[in-house]
């Protein structure tokens, strides 16, 4: 055999014997079931001044679509109490109206930066670089009564709040349909408006700069709800054999686990300098699921299913085939590092190449 010939043949023996090992290592999983598919909201600007008091009276709230009405946060049980939101925005605030029906309104904790879904609350989070780091939390109960915190990085990698993280210039109101802490009576809820300052909530993305047209965030809004005891005529959180039972969890969009600090799964909203969403086009974000599988992925490694890859030697590779959707599916490499893991996915649609690791933090490298 001439040496060419040969040289050409090994190369191929050796391709071929390269290919057949990563076909017999290529292990198949499924997430579809983990993966979740952001809600959306296009936040029209305001032509007019907006008095925080809670009632949303002006012209441009009427004229506002709410959200969808808010779901259990696992996505299963439908919430026995209807929830629903709008925004707007100016160049100074965003601003939040929130409407909670609510048969018997109470409240308790009247200071500041307390845990306050010890009470019944609504909440806000929000991530303006979408990036799962520097995201902030708001949370309100009927008494008006705001905390607010700064995380650098989500709970399940470390993430450390900030409860002396204020925003001075957030403004806040709440009006009860009813009475507040009285159980004589019957209430129809409560309402929130709240104004967020823009300029200091996008320090969070590294800029003082207020959106631009087209320009999305990540946010989500969460309700939690007690049952309650009447002792005495005042309402206390409900308790079994001296333990508080579990509250409820009502979301704008699917967590699907009972976990608001997994912000990869929050919604977009999209800021627009016109008055009326009606022909804004929602921008989908590219490889939105591709994505979505990648951040499954680094939860099931991290803490489910496929927890046993963190033990491998450093170097190590796993190859996978997984199923994201129905009939779909993209190949992802894990690869053991140093201090922790990756895994790479690349998208058949369009040829980016997405790295998460062992952080959760997601990168893509542009084709």
């Amino acid at each position: 055999m001439k040496p060419i010939q040969y040289l050409v043949w090994f190369t191929f023996v050796l391709s071929y014997s390269c290919f057949a090992q990563n076909t017999k290592k290529m292990e198949t999983i499924n997430v579809s079931n983990l993966i979740v598919v952001p809600k959306h909201y296009i936040v029209t600007k305001t032509t007019q001044p907006i008095t925080i008091d809670g009632k949303a009276s002006e012209k441009d709230w009427a004229k506002t679509s709410y959200t969808d009405s808010f779901i259990d946060i696992e996505g299963i049980k439908q919430p026995k109490y209807n929830t629903q939101v709008k925004m707007l925005w100016d160049d100074t605030y965003l601003y939040v109206y929130a409407e909670l029906e609510e048969p018997h309104v109470w409240a308790t904790l009247k200071q500041r930066d307390t845990i306050i879904f010890y009470n019944n609350d609504f909440e806000i989070f929000i991530d303006p670089s979408n990036t799962t780091k520097n995201y902030g939390e708001i949370e309100i109960n009927a008494f008006n009564t705001v905390w607010d915190l700064h995380l650098d990085k989500p709970y399940r990698v470390s993430g450390k709040p900030n409860n002396h993280w204020d925003l001075k210039e957030l403004k806040s109101a709440v009006n009860i349909q009813g009475t507040i802490n009285n159980p004589k009576d019957t209430d129809t809820g409560w309402t929130v408006e709240i104004a967020i300052p823009l300029k200091a909530i996008s320090e969070l993305k590294g800029s003082h700069a207020i959106p631009k047209e087209g320009e999305q965030w990540r946010l989500n809004f969460s309700r939690v709800e007690w049952d309650y005891d009447l002792i005495n005529g005042r309402y206390y959180r409900k308790k079994k054999n001296s333990t508080f039972l579990p509250e409820y969890n009502w979301v704008w969009s699917n967590q699907k686990v009972i976990n608001m600090h997994e912000p990869e799964k929050w919604g977009y909203i999209q800021f627009t300098e016109k008055t009326s969403a009606k022909n804004v086009p929602y921008k989908q974000e590219i490889d939105l699921k591709i994505k979505q599988t990648a951040y499954a992925l680094f939860r099931e490694t991290k803490f489910n299913s496929l927890k046993k890859l963190q033990s491998l030697p450093a170097e190590t590779k796993r190859f996978y085939k997984v199923t994201y959707d129905t009939g779909k599916t993209v190949n992802a490499e894990f690869i053991k590092t140093n201090i922790g893991f990756e895994f790479v996915i690349n998208s058949n649609e369009t040829a980016h190449t997405y790295v998460i690791n062992e952080e959760g933090i997601l990168n893509s490298v542009t084709p």
